[in-house]
């Protein structure tokens, strides 16, 4: 409400009274800055094993594996995933613009299992009707289900699967080093996380992290090779 506000006043002043009008006299509201929740990987796993919905994980998985918005996860569409680049595209993200994110090859695996067993034709999470996708509350609803079939005290929504951290021997280091996309911010800022690991974290090939972990964990039973994306 406040920022419409602003851009009123904006418009108003520019393009109706023809006034310069200085923004800096308006002062902006203190935002609060708190820590983000963080799952350990053993939860991450819990949270991959109690959602049996071979659907449902799958969303989860693609959330965390690809670092996506629930909004560039409900648009994604079967063409989206390039299976011989390795990469997801993902259409007018925010701001309108387009980009690409990694595809592991263990998501790739569950992904051609979830299309093998639903059959999607135009979206890759089809809703109901299946001509259209699925909802961003019915993606919230997975999240939270998903946390309290895990018996987890932390609330669990599809930001904290995004942002988690991948914790590697000798500290943290940041989702960005594991090549999945997280936002931009000025120079200089960082991102409320605990310590991360000193100097360049060089190649991401040899690293295991907890998603790779539980991607071992919760697709053990899927363990098939499928040729369908």
């Amino acid at each position: 409400m406040f920022n419409q506000t602003v851009c009123a006043l904006r418009f108003f002043y520019h393009h109706t009274l023809h006034r310069d009008w200085m923004i800096e006299h308006i002062p902006y509201p203190r935002h609060e800055q708190k820590l983000p929740v963080v799952l350990s990987p053993a939860e991450v796993a819990a949270v991959f094993e109690a959602t049996r919905n071979l659907k449902h994980r799958t969303i989860l998985m693609t959330i965390y594996a690809a670092g996506l918005r629930v909004s560039e996860l409900i648009n994604l569409r079967l063409t989206d995933i390039d299976s011989q680049r390795q990469v997801i595209c993902v259409r007018q993200g925010k701001g309108g613009k387009d980009r690409q994110v990694m595809l592991s090859p263990k998501l790739l695996e569950l992904l051609r299992i979830y299309w093998k067993s639903d059959r999607p034709t135009v979206w890759l999470f089809p809703g109901k009707p299946p001509e259209r996708p699925i909802t961003r509350e019915t993606v919230f609803t997975i999240c939270r289900q998903a946390g309290e079939a895990a018996h987890l005290a932390k609330p669990i929504s599809p930001h904290t699967l995004r942002f988690l951290l991948h914790v590697l021997p000798g500290g943290f280091v940041r989702v960005r080093h594991l090549g999945v996309s997280g936002p931009p911010r000025p120079a200089g800022q960082h991102a409320l996380v605990p310590h991360t690991v000193g100097g360049a974290v060089g190649s991401t090939a040899s690293l295991r992290s907890p998603a790779r972990r539980a991607f071992d964990g919760a697709g053990s039973q899927h363990n098939r090779s499928l040729s369908a994306l």
